[in-house]
């Protein structure tokens, strides 16, 4: 447990120079980021419709002008249980099976983009410029539409029929679980 704690604080909290790279890799190499931005694309799949964009457009928007506030250190308490907490509501959500109404979703990952934008913001202490700050901010907006997209696409493969759909449905359960660990984690 404790080397697991180690690696994922390690990953996840690397010091960026501000760097489009370092923004691309700050949400793939913490699990707790990684799993919920793969989770948005799930969700938006399950919900289907509009919400296959409008949901991960959501989280990406609303992420990068957390970031921003992060990087300037406007404070928000509760950080690092704000992201532990979104992975906890977004595998009940998958769990729910389409019962989550869009606008809910929309709100929702509103909310919990925000404390991971924050986190990924205040990461970034070594920026020299305001291009850095824009790469940087560019980086993370990238890597997390990709996963929302790898998560889109694996709803859409497990939606094609029930036996995937139930499989879908019940790793909610799992992700759930894991946000619960590290929410308790923490």
């Amino acid at each position: 447990m404790m080397l697991w704690n180690l690696f994922t604080l390690t990953l996840a909290h690397i010091s960026p120079t501000g760097t489009a790279i370092d923004g691309f890799l700050h949400p793939l190499l913490g699990f707790d980021h990684l799993l919920a931005m793969v989770t948005v694309g799930l969700l938006s799949a399950q919900i289907g419709g509009r919400a296959i964009w409008t949901v991960p457009a959501t989280f990406v928007t609303v992420m990068a002008g957390s970031g921003v506030l992060g990087y300037l250190n406007v404070p928000l308490p509760y950080v690092e249980y704000g992201i532990a907490i979104s992975v906890v509501l977004l595998g009940a959500s998958l769990l729910a099976n389409r019962r989550v109404p869009e606008v809910v979703a929309i709100v929702l990952v509103a909310l919990f983009s925000v404390f991971h934008g924050h986190a990924h913001g205040a990461e970034l202490h070594n920026a020299r410029t305001a291009l850095d700050v824009v790469a940087y901010i560019l980086g993370f907006m990238t890597a997390t539409a990709g996963l929302h997209v790898i998560g889109a696409l694996l709803g859409y493969v497990a939606l094609r029929n029930h036996q995937g759909s139930q499989v879908l449905r019940y790793s909610g359960v799992l992700i759930a679980v894991v946000g619960v660990y590290l929410t308790m984690s923490i």
